[in-house]
């Protein structure tokens, strides 16, 4: 058996050399290739974050513009529908037409109301009370006379009454 030599051949040291250097290049080319992309990467980001930032910015902008039409459409808003509901009937016995004829009645009374300021009715909500409470009601040979227990103001005017009975 003989000894290997102790001095490489020529086409090993070749081919040795051409692993070291080729790696060395390939390594070269994929951190110079990682870096173009890196940097692509960076520049979307950034470039995201500002888009981002907009965003943020129109929908706050937007956000506030529709607070302020929301408040102006509030002061504008007008009285659409009238309702009205009695809540002790069954106290006097009262048959459905009869309520309802007391109902019709006082949105009757009320349709003046229809389409005006929310705000206008609402401060003239004492007026309103009277109105209703100082009616004497004929049905039925009975009389009655209407007690408001609460108004609510809305673009539906809701007002529960309270039936106190006149002979």
């Amino acid at each position: 058996m003989k000894a290997p030599p102790e001095k490489l051949s020529f086409g090993w040291a070749k081919f040795f050399a051409g692993i070291f250097f080729g790696s060395i290049i390939s390594w070269m080319v994929f951190i110079y290739m990682y870096g173009v992309t890196q940097e692509q990467q960076v520049k979307i980001i950034n470039e995201l974050k500002d888009e981002k930032n907009d965003l943020i910015r129109d929908k706050n902008i937007l956000m506030e513009s529709q607070e302020r039409l929301n408040e102006e459409n509030k002061r504008n808003l007008t009285v659409q529908e009238i309702k009205v509901t009695i809540i002790n009937e069954k106290q006097y016995s009262l048959n459905k037409f009869t309520r309802y004829q007391l109902i019709e009645d006082v949105q009757n009374d009320l349709s003046h109301l229809l389409t005006q300021d929310i705000r206008s009715v609402s401060r003239n909500r004492e007026l309103l009370r009277r109105a209703i409470e100082n009616k004497v009601y004929k049905k039925d040979d009975r009389r009655f006379k209407l007690l408001v227990d609460t108004i609510y103001f809305d673009t539906t005017l809701e007002i529960t009454l309270k039936i106190r009975s006149t002979k």
